[in-house]
């Protein structure tokens, strides 16, 4: 919010290592904004690194909010996050302060701007079962699967990233009902009668891949080891959203002598350059009349 009592956030988007972090701290220390976490790996505790939450210096430059809150042991869905946005939201029109969203998870931001369906807590028994029946699947697959179970939900979807797909055939499974029953019937978005100014980074992607691999080294380097043997200390479930982050998989396999470490980098790094594509595929497709901006140019 700005001094004259408008309502203003600006919304951050884009795939990982595109520059987010950077362009929110530099817009808050303008605007004294707060910084509030849209990333639904970032908002899980201990992988501090391996998530590439700000660190502490840049956690000092501005405020920020729900980065690191929930503990690694918790499924923490969309509809929790936007709980918890609600309240920062509150709060931030009570301090007459601007907000900034930034991340890389498309679904909240789209629950952020056009509600959420509130759909029963699903089991984590039946989230599991989906995640087996797309494992070995691709986008087409899992697609066609999508369209066989569920053909309502299916066509309402131009992209068929895991997480979603997931989402649609648990909450089948679990309730009977396809998800686009209770998304007819979504709540409002939160950020109505606000000013907004949404933006998704997107460098060129050569230069994104460098830095996909750049940074994992650099977390490797940082301490991403450690935060995985502290993870493994815990015994979790590996179906966990946290035990899924990546890199998790592949240090867990570096560090019971599965791989070695070129090995255990080059599977992280491939998984997170395929993790951006995706990204950049949803939000071109979703959020096509945002500003595209490439923080690199020029």
């Amino acid at each position: 919010m700005a001094r004259d009592g408008a309502k203003r956030a600006v919304l951050i988007a884009g795939p990982t290592a595109s520059g987010k972090t950077a362009l929110a701290i530099e817009r808050a220390r303008k605007s004294g904004a707060r910084i509030v976490n849209a990333d639904s790996m970032q908002v899980y505790g201990v992988l501090d690194r391996l998530t590439a939450r700000p660190n502490p210096d840049e956690l000092a430059q501005a405020r920020h909010e729900m980065f690191g809150h929930v503990d690694p042991s918790m499924r923490y869905s969309t509809g929790a996050w936007l709980a918890d946005a609600h309240k920062q939201i509150q709060e931030a029109e009570k301090e007459n302060q601007e907000l900034i969203f930034v991340g890389g998870t498309g679904l909240y931001f789209d629950a952020l701007l056009n509600g959420f369906a509130q759909v029963p807590a699903i089991d984590p028994g039946f989230v599991a079962q989906a995640e087996k029946l797309i494992q070995d699947r691709d986008e087409a697959g899992r697609m066609a699967l999508l369209a066989e179970r569920d053909p309502e939900t299916a066509g309402r979807l131009k992209v068929a990233d895991p997480q979603r797909v997931v989402r649609a055939l648990s909450v089948l499974m679990a309730t009977g009902k396809s998800l686009s029953a209770f998304q007819g019937a979504n709540g409002p978005g939160l950020l109505d009668g606000y000013a907004l100014e949404k933006i998704v980074l997107m460098p060129e992607r050569g230069l994104l891949r460098r830095r996909i691999g750049e940074r994992f080294e650099a977390m490797m380097e940082a301490g991403a080891v450690g935060e995985v043997e502290t993870l493994l200390a815990r015994d979790l479930d590996p179906s966990l959203p946290a035990m899924k982050a990546i890199g998790v998989g592949e240090i867990a396999a570096m560090l019971g002598g599965e791989m070695g470490r070129e090995e255990a980098v080059e599977k992280a790094v491939t998984a997170t350059r395929q993790y951006a594509k995706r990204q950049s595929t949803w939000f071109r497709n979703r959020f096509g009349y945002w500003s595209f901006v490439d923080p690199f140019a020029g």
